[in-house]
């Protein structure tokens, strides 16, 4: 089955509303008229307004890096899934490393999020990863099977469509250290064998799967080579212009 790559900037915490357009304004003449991937901009929430009002118009989709599980409420700090919508934003990521790890985000945490996002039509681009101790003690693949089943808790193969999984090694993370693609293709194949397993080999067969990991200019022709790989979630190397331009059009 053909599957649409999606190539996904994460911009953390960095850039400024002024960057921000900047940057927006130098990479959208880069990629007009490309079509065979689809590609999408995660932003801070406060930047929000300001990319999506500045890609209006093209082929480049804007998401939010994070969002609650509650529809709206008492939660400091926090973006619903309301307020994304309202300001034109189409996906989010849930599940990043860095949300597990330093904001204590578990699975159950990660699913209640994935039911709020399909109940509202956001894409959701769920991320899983193990860390390198659990690598090096060849957990990894029980610790992904472990991750896509609690994530996947209660979502039924007619509303898992829209789902995107993001495999991101947390060793390789603002490292410098890439899986190779060969150990980033088996760790998709396990996770595509486990969505099978839950959902139907049907909606495994077209569910994409990202591979995120300090995936660069020179790296991503190789990963995006293999077949279950199906598109990007890149960091430091998609707050340039150029350097992003490079990936999408790997």
């Amino acid at each position: 089955m053909s599957r649409k790559a999606l190539i996904a900037a994460n911009w953390k915490m960095y850039k400024t509303p002024v960057e921000a357009n900047v940057f927006v304004d130098a990479f959208l003449p880069l990629v007009a008229g490309h079509t065979r991937d689809e590609i999408a901009l995660f932003p801070s929430p406060v930047l929000l307004p300001t990319v999506i009002g500045a890609a209006k118009g093209s082929n480049v989709a804007v998401g939010c890096q994070n969002i609650h599980f509650a529809e709206e409420g008492a939660y400091t700090g926090e973006t619903s899934i309301g307020q994304l919508i309202a300001v034109g934003g189409t996906h989010t990521l849930i599940g990043h490393s860095e949300r597990r790890q330093y904001f204590a985000e578990t699975d159950e945490i990660v699913n209640k999020k994935l039911h709020t996002a399909l109940k509202h039509g956001v894409v959701p681009i769920v991320c899983i990863g193990e860390v390198l101790e659990e690598r090096e003690a060849g957990k990894t693949a029980s610790v992904l099977k472990t991750q896509v089943t609690g994530a996947f808790a209660g979502i039924t193969p007619e509303a898992a469509a829209p789902i995107v999984i993001a495999y991101e090694p947390v060793w390789a993370i603002g490292t410098g250290k890439t899986a190779t693609p060969e150990i980033a293709e088996d760790a998709h194949k396990v996770i595509r064998a486990e969505v099978a397993k839950l959902l139907g080999a049907d909606v495994a067969a077209a569910m994409r799967i990202l591979y995120g990991g300090s995936v660069k200019p020179d790296n991503v022709t190789s990963l995006m080579a293999q077949p279950d790989i199906d598109g990007a979630l890149v960091g430091g190397a998609s707050l340039k212009p150029d350097s992003f331009e490079k990936i999408v059009k790997y």
